[in-house]
């Protein structure tokens, strides 16, 4: 006969298996297999957020210089050992390049069980190609998030797999939502959001750049130039999200009749200003859609 205390141990044992991890749980564990730009902006975004401790956390990679670096900008532990991540996190994330997702799920399946939840972050790589690389009733979640998260500015879309339950998409939302705008859609939406938010913030680096660059050209120091941009873009798209109003309401609403950025809206429709940046999300939403076939790049 079993006794009492093993079988309420083993009640326990069951209800701490089928209970995914809270947030409000301090001893939540998150590990991340891989230590690039994305791992190191989430990390470093959950930890400033308050939700989850620097010490809660972990980090594999097979280079050491990322694995360094991710430790002296962020202090969390790490390890090239994607096991030992595995064994240590409730929550574990996958931020590899894409062609490498495959191997890894490979490499740690033997131990994903029921009481962990995968979030992958990789560009390309579909929920049922991830399935069929883990154990049957994996719980997976697929998040495209992007490298704002770093100062709380982040946009994240998730998309859940077929084992997931309530309690995994609200964690999810509430770990990414800390970071900045968080949502959820279908996953057929998430190579547009590659394409878009995903690497989105490089055409704003670009644009920041070029107006500086624009500033010095008529005679501004880099410094003032450079910040002016950089404050500029912040202002314009804080002023869309505050107000509801279209982008194009508030562009007609600096355009003064004659004035100098009509003049300057002119010059950059007939430059294609516009079309570049539509066709640079369509570009980006169709390699990551080739990611999925070829298992190559990033984003």
């Amino acid at each position: 006969m079993l006794d009492i205390l093993d079988v309420l141990e083993r009640m326990e044992n069951a209800q701490r298996i089928l209970r995914p991890p809270s947030i409000e749980d301090v001893d939540l564990k998150i590990g991340f297999i891989g230590a690039g730009r994305m791992a190191q902006a989430l990390s470093k975004g959950f930890s400033n957020s308050g939700l989850v401790k620097v010490g809660n956390m972990m980090c594999s990679d097979v280079n050491q210089q990322m694995l360094d670096s991710i430790s002296e900008s962020v202090g969390i532990g790490t390890t090239k050992d994607n096991l030992e991540v595995v064994k240590s996190s409730d929550v574990v994330v996958i931020a590899v390049k894409p062609h490498l997702v495959s191997s890894v799920l490979k490499d740690v399946g033997k131990l994903i069980h029921m009481n962990h939840l995968i979030v992958s972050i990789a560009a390309g790589i579909t929920i049922q190609q991830m399935e069929k690389a883990l154990p049957p009733g994996s719980r997976l979640i697929r998040v495209m998030p992007n490298t704002p998260a770093l100062v709380q500015c982040g946009a994240s879309i998730f998309s859940c797999g077929s084992n997931t339950c309530a309690e995994d998409e609200i964690l999810v939302q509430q770990l990414f939502s800390s970071i900045g705008f968080c949502a959820q859609l279908p996953e057929k939406h998430l190579d547009a959001v590659t394409g878009l938010s995903g690497s989105g913030p490089a055409y704003g680096f670009m644009a920041i750049e070029a107006l500086a660059d624009g500033g010095v050209k008529m005679g501004l120091p880099r410094d003032v130039a450079q910040k002016l941009a950089a404050q500029t873009l912040m202002g314009a798209a804080k002023m869309v999200l505050d107000t509801g109003k279209h982008p194009g309401e508030l562009k007609d609403a600096v355009c003064s009749p004659g004035g100098t950025t009509i003049a300057a809206v002119h010059y950059l429709e007939a430059h294609g200003y516009r079309g570049a940046l539509i066709g640079a999300v369509e570009t980006a939403s169709k390699r990551s859609q080739e990611l999925a076939k070829d298992g190559d790049g990033d984003r």
